[in-house]
């Protein structure tokens, strides 16, 4: 019986092509086929490296359609490699129902790791910590949007937001309000690109300079948010009671610029707390404002 084919997930560069790894060149030559996000984007690494593997698109738009026939070639014995315009396909990118389908039948599934947005970010912002999380990125509008940004304001660890130019500086004044205008943040734009560029300062600083155009609404971004504070455990806080701990939580956030309601939010969201006891427990506070 024929074995089934492997499908290899491989990592291409985030921008300078020199970041291709030898394993990934070695794999990309071998295989019969590839599927390419955009199949003339990928020949600008393939062709300087004598890479002549036949090429078939895959992306958002027809992965319904061209996913069957992905599969039946590797239900044949024969490998693929799949790979996007940049870094990890599945990562933000097109990919992981393909991976799951295969993985699904049994289907060897290969990763290529390579250079990643992700990591890039994280270690070059130096404001992460230890434990953080990725949200890709975040919803355009609505409750969704504002529910992500809420718990990101939340989250005690580190996060990484993907961003396009245009909504930088609006997600980064949103991300100020939430998490308080002095949590640390960083904007890497372009990242190992010839103009690379990685901001710091306070999330309130960082939404002024893109608002101002120092930083500019041009390339690829990739937001962090810096960690935030350990939330103390109940009743250890100078010996108050849990209650009490929120309700100066909810106090800070609004010295820190965010408006009433959401810092109660937020707050009854990390503490179990009923937000309406919150809200109602503070001066001027009133559930219905």
């Amino acid at each position: 019986m024929k074995s089934p084919g492997r499908l290899f997930i491989v990592a291409t560069p985030i921008g300078n092509l020199a970041d291709v790894s030898l394993r990934a060149l070695e794999v990309l030559r071998d295989v019969p086929l590839i599927a390419a996000e955009d199949t003339r984007h990928s020949r600008r690494l393939l062709a300087p490296n004598a890479i002549t593997t036949h090429l078939v698109s895959f992306h958002a738009r027809n992965a319904e359609a061209r996913q069957p026939e992905l599969l039946v070639h590797l239900r044949g014995g024969a490998d693929l490699a799949l790979i996007t315009d940049a870094g990890t396909p599945g990562i933000s990118d097109p990919g992981e129902e393909l991976v799951r389908a295969w993985a699904a039948e049994g289907g060897p599934v290969v990763p290529i790791p390579g250079a990643s947005a992700v990591l890039a970010a994280v270690v070059a912002s130096g404001i992460a910590g230890p434990r953080w999380s990725f949200e890709g990125f975040l919803p355009r509008a609505g409750r969704e949007r504002r529910e992500r940004i809420e718990r990101i304001a939340g989250d005690e660890r580190g996060t990484v937001v993907y961003e396009a130019p245009g909504r930088v500086a609006a997600t980064l004044a949103e991300l100020a309000r939430a998490c308080g205008n002095d949590r640390p943040g960083a904007v890497c734009r372009e990242l190992t690109k010839l103009h690379e560029t990685i901001s710091r300062g306070s999330l309130v600083e960082l939404a002024e300079a893109a608002h101002s155009g120092s930083i500019p609404a041009r390339g690829e971004f990739a937001i962090v948010v810096g960690a935030g504070r350990a939330q103390p455990p109940p009743g250890t806080e100078d010996g108050l009671e849990p209650e009490a701990i929120a309700r100066a939580e909810v106090e800070r956030l609004v010295a820190g610029g965010a408006a009433r309601g959401e810092a109660a939010r937020r707050v009854a969201a990390a503490t179990g707390i009923p937000r309406r006891r919150l809200y109602g427990s503070v001066p001027g506070g009133s559930p219905r404002d």
